[in-house]
């Protein structure tokens, strides 16, 4: 374990330094503040485990606003170590900590259960007892595992004044079940880093294999639950900490909209940030010490919130880096994201043609059928890969759509649109489904689609019921994840579904039936 460590610490060492290299950054040294080195040390908890931790302070006379840096899952103190020491240059005390059962750490993976939360407040303490944090500026953050311990922390400690939750979770049911599916890659992925880099609880491993096994689906939620911030609103909305929220679209973790709905919620000084890509890759250039814009918004948070400096962020509460332009664009809330919505019904397939048709007035009469055999080009990707790539490329998933086996599902389109479209929120979808079998599963797409048929993946989500009865008309209601895409002049809309995607679990029996039919719509939001 310390092996593992001091390669992580060397790694980011290196990274820093060759970022230090730059003209920017030389400059930003020159007027830094001096600070201390870097003291790593052992921070007892509550309950006697330590976890281990480092501390870097300025040197100037104090008190100073200070951080508690939480680490991602699967990762050590040592991931902040560049972001700590631009802030502590800039004035603040700041600790990083591992958290509990990985690495060093004692203890064992609680998944941001109630020690991982005390943890935090004895982060503080150790703060307010030895250094000249002053304990009415503290703040606290991270990336995904260490922002949602951190959001649920500013509910359960008032003296945390200003949060930074980077790639976080809200609703922990919801990222395992959303949609009433299941998604086997993010928690394969999640449970064997937990495996490989710490000491998971026998809790964990036994919830983990309920949840493959699809039983103890009550105490899962339960378990669940008590690790969601949405379950703790109340005490965000009576201390009122400052929430800073940066998230991706296309985040296969812990999916955008349960992040939207908690922003809307809280009542406080609160900032929501959307960009292209998946779980934690925005911010992953930051932490090397790289020019990032969401660790930019991190300084600008705190020293709006923390450090009395008008930066002007308190001006911009909701910030959207549309997908596939260099466009950045500002809102007073999300309620103004959407300008207007168009609602498009599908209709059946005319004769030859194989596609349906989205049209702006509704059609009755038609039905079109597919079995659960199998998959279809349309697809969701990888989890953290495919929309990670989209980050660094501007390319999403692809389908060539007239490829879609339209025995294993059903497409639907619009004509060109002369002048295109910007999509902007949450595109919500209606399925009148009959079903052959009680259990089922749909996967939906909307695609943005070529002249050449090839469809770029905008948004896409699953729907699983169960204790359906066979042959009876079923009613499916879809929020689709939300997105920023602007389709461009003369291109398609397209909603493809199917039956399988390999990011999720279907409950389909094999070869059974579904039929989707009349009253089924999709409301495209839009600039």
């Amino acid at each position: 374990m310390a092996l593992r460590r001091k390669l992580l610490v060397s790694a980011l060492l290196t990274l820093a330094m060759t970022a230090g290299a730059t003209p920017s950054a030389d400059a930003a040294t020159a007027a830094a503040a001096p600070t201390t080195a870097w003291r790593f040390l052992d921070l007892t908890t509550h309950d006697g485990v330590r976890l281990k931790a480092n501390l870097i302070t300025p040197t100037t006379p104090g008190p100073h606003p200070a951080l508690v840096f939480v680490s991602s899952w699967g990762l050590n103190d040592a991931q902040y170590l560049v972001q700590a020491k631009r802030f502590a240059q800039a004035g603040y005390v700041v600790l990083s900590y591992t958290t509990r059962g990985f690495w060093s750490s004692g203890g064992h993976v609680e998944t941001a259960g109630p020690a991982d939360i005390a943890d935090v407040s004895a982060a503080i303490d150790w703060l307010d007892a030895n250094t000249d944090a002053d304990p009415t500026r503290i703040g606290v953050g991270g990336v995904s595992y260490g922002a949602g311990i951190s959001l649920i922390a500013a509910a359960r400690d008032r003296r945390i004044r200003a949060v930074a939750a980077m790639s976080a979770w809200s609703d922990l049911v919801e990222s395992l079940y959303g949609g009433q599916t299941r998604r086997p890659q993010a928690v394969w992925l999640l449970r064997t880093a937990a495996q490989l880099l710490g000491r998971p609880s026998e809790e964990f491993n036994r919830l983990a294999e309920d949840y493959f096994a699809n039983r103890n689906v009550p105490g899962l939620i339960t378990w669940a639950e008590l690790r969601s911030a949405r379950t703790y609103l109340a005490g965000l909305r009576a201390n009122a900490p400052a929430v800073l929220i940066a998230h991706t679209y296309g985040d296969s973790i812990f999916p955008p909209n349960q992040m939207v709905d908690l922003f809307t919620a809280l009542t406080g000084p609160k900032r929501l940030e959307m960009t292209a890509g998946d779980h934690a890759i925005p911010e992953l250039t930051g932490l090397a010490g790289l020019p990032n814009h969401v660790w930019t918004s991190t300084r600008r948070w705190f020293d709006e919130h923390l450090a009395g400096v008008d930066t002007g962020i308190a001006r911009e509460p909701v910030v959207l880096r549309v997908r596939n332009s260099a466009a950045v664009e500002p809102y007073r809330d999300w309620a103004d994201v959407t300008g207007a919505t168009q609602r498009y019904h599908l209709g059946g397939t005319p004769g030859w043609n194989p596609t349906g048709a989205l049209t702006n007035t509704p059609s009755g009469g038609w039905t079109e059928s597919f079995r659960a055999t199998g998959d279809t080009v349309a697809d969701g990707g990888v989890v953290m890969l495919s929309n990670g790539l989209e980050a660094l490329t501007g390319i999403p998933p692809l389908a060539w759509l007239p490829a879609v086996d339209r025995r294993r599902g059903a497409v639907w389109s619009t004509g060109a649109l002369p002048r295109g479209a910007a999509v902007r929120g949450v595109p919500r979808l209606r399925l009148a489904v009959t079903p052959a079998a009680p259990t089922g599963t749909l996967v939906s797409y909307l695609y943005d689609v070529d002249a050449l048929g090839t469809g770029r993946l905008v948004t896409h989500a699953p729907i699983s019921w169960t204790e359906a009865r066979p042959g009876t008309p079923l009613t499916l209601d879809v929020a689709l994840p939300a997105t920023a895409w602007d389709v461009p002049a003369g291109h398609r809309l397209a909603l493809v579904v199917d039956t399988e995607d390999p990011l999720y679990l279907d409950v389909n029996p094999h070869g059974a039936t579904i039929s989707v039919g009349a009253g089924s719509w999709i409301d495209v939001p839009l600039r």
